[in-house]
């Protein structure tokens, strides 16, 4: 029998002329087929789309899609739980925090709203409104560097596919959201619920707020001229051995200084990071794929014992290797 004083939780998602469709729908499927799998107990989620007028909502997508019967933020009702700001162009941004009253709107929910959460660029209608000030967010990764730029106050995490500092959520681009909100299911619901809508809706897998937007020295070899774009390739394949500064300075053929303000300038990294990455991406490989002892994961992964892989991936995964393997081993 079901509690007959169990209530919805209210869940928002606010759109705008100019929003990422994708940005919208993602999440709202996430929490619309939680309810199909939540225990009985649980309380139901009610979904609704906002804008500061309501009514129709132009996405920015091509093909001209327009989302309908978006509820006025000045007609929500009280009590929301959850209140998700989507991203979407830079114009739709803009005339959201400069055209609309939506900034002081939030201000006077925020302190009776449970969760405040961000996808993809809507971060910069959080930061705007003061709600990241002192706290770990991300976006887009194309917009990390811009969102440090205009709000310092921020400690931005450039390469997380989502950040939690209760009781305010970031989710890095556009599929990035639909992370973000199953981890918030699994925080309402359990694990098992949030894993029966990540195979409903046909993901490969549910990504931690820790993995990475993109793998190691991608965006690092774009930016890379042919010769050091080389010796990134080395270390991604071999990330084991003497990977010291003045190691890979020889081997690039220049001066310790010169080699370390090269790679800064070029890739926007200092090596020891590039190499940790590599070394992470490496052990996060193994541990998904094979079930080998954890020591031979850190050896075979360049970190040399068991207490540097456990080190590296509290620091740069908020996540032991344990938990790794357990959440993403291929089975």
């Amino acid at each position: 029998m079901q509690n007959p004083d169990r209530r919805a939780k209210q869940i928002v998602v606010i759109g705008y002329d100019g929003v990422q469709a994708l940005d919208v729908v993602g999440p709202m499927e996430v929490f619309a087929i939680a309810n199909l799998h939540a225990p009985q107990h649980m309380p139901r989620y009610e979904i609704m789309l906002a804008s500061p007028a309501g009514g129709l909502v132009k996405c920015s997508s091509a093909g001209g899609i327009r989302l309908g019967d978006a509820v006025a933020l000045d007609s929500l009702p009280d009590g929301i739980d959850t209140i998700i700001v989507a991203g979407g162009s830079e114009d739709g941004l803009r005339g959201l925090i400069f055209e609309t009253s939506l900034i002081q709107w939030l201000k006077s929910r925020a302190a009776t709203t449970r969760r405040l959460a961000s996808v993809c660029t809507g971060a910069f209608v959080l930061a705007a409104g003061g709600f990241l000030d002192g706290k770990r967010a991300t976006t887009h990764w194309k917009s990390v560097a811009l969102l440090k730029e205009l709000r310092a106050q921020v400690e931005v995490e450039p390469d997380a596919i989502f950040v939690a500092d209760p009781p305010v959520f970031t989710s890095a681009g556009i599929t990035a959201g639909i992370d973000l909100c199953l981890a918030l299911v699994e925080a309402d619901c359990g694990a098992q619920t949030a894993l029966s809508v990540a195979r409903q809706m046909v993901l490969f897998m549910r990504r931690p707020g820790g993995q990475s937007q993109f793998s190691a020295g991608l965006a690092m070899q774009v930016k890379a001229t042919p010769r050091l774009r080389s010796l990134l390739n080395e270390i991604l394949e071999d990330p084991t051995g003497d990977l010291s500064g003045p190691a890979l300075a020889a081997r690039a053929g220049m001066s310790e200084r010169t080699f370390s303000r090269s790679f800064r300038k070029e890739t926007g990294s200092t090596p020891a990071r590039f190499v940790e990455d590599a070394r992470i991406e490496r052990a996060k490989t193994l541990l998904e794929t094979s079930d080998w002892p954890l020591a031979r994961v850190a050896e075979c992964s360049g970190f040399g014992s068991l207490h540097a892989l456990h080190r590296a991936f509290q620091k740069r995964l908020a996540s032991t290797p344990s938990f790794y393997r357990d959440r993403f081993m291929i089975k």
